[in-house]
């Protein structure tokens, strides 16, 4: 028999090894793929996670901007509520003082007098109406000049240091509605 015939021990572990060789080397590259895998699933986890905590960030700020936008609503419907009548009382205050005008005339005869009377009952029914909706007159005679009630139209001069920067008379009543001015006083101020 020739050596050919019988493989030798190094022949036969060559053979052997190389299966052996294929296998781990099928081994290696299926954990380098996983590995690899692995490290893109871990990218993508950590930009996924990235892009929620952006989106949690950006609902928790419209949601913020949406609650802002309701508050800011509420007071403006709050204050468009309470003052609503603002400009209907503006409208009527000069119907007022035309009224007081009227009064201010001499009544001679009984005429006058029941003319004037008739006047006087108007002009107290609608200071009436006025004051049950919240407009009030600006006390002025007497008091110390407040530029965010008073309009100083003329002054004169003081006659003691009391009177000193006090209104000393009124030429035109200023009302009120609520907290607001609705018409300062037209006023003459002592200096």
């Amino acid at each position: 028999m020739s050596k050919e015939e019988f493989p030798s021990e190094k022949n036969l572990d060559e053979k052997d090894a190389a299966p052996k060789k294929k296998k781990a080397k099928a081994k290696a590259k299926k954990e380098e793929t996983k590995k690899d895998d692995s490290a893109k699933l871990t990218t993508e986890i950590e930009k996924l996670q990235k892009n929620n905590k952006e989106l949690e960030d950006k609902y928790l700020r419209s949601e913020a901007e949406i609650q802002n936008m309701q508050n800011r609503y509420s007071k403006e419907s709050a204050q468009l509520i309470k003052y609503e009548s603002q400009s209907l009382a503006k409208d009527i205050l000069p119907a007022m003082d035309n009224l007081e005008r009227a009064l201010s005339v001499k009544a001679d005869d009984d005429v006058s007098k029941q003319l004037k009377k008739g006047v006087q009952m108007t002009l107290d029914s609608l200071v009436k109406a006025m004051k049950d909706h919240g407009v009030v007159e600006i006390d002025a005679e007497g008091v110390k000049f407040d530029p965010t009630l008073h309009q100083a139209v003329q002054t004169v001069a003081a006659k003691n240091d009391d009177q000193k920067d006090h209104v000393v008379q009124v030429l035109q009543k200023g009302y009120q509605y609520k907290d607001r001015t609705l018409r300062p006083a037209m006023v003459v101020v002592a200096q």
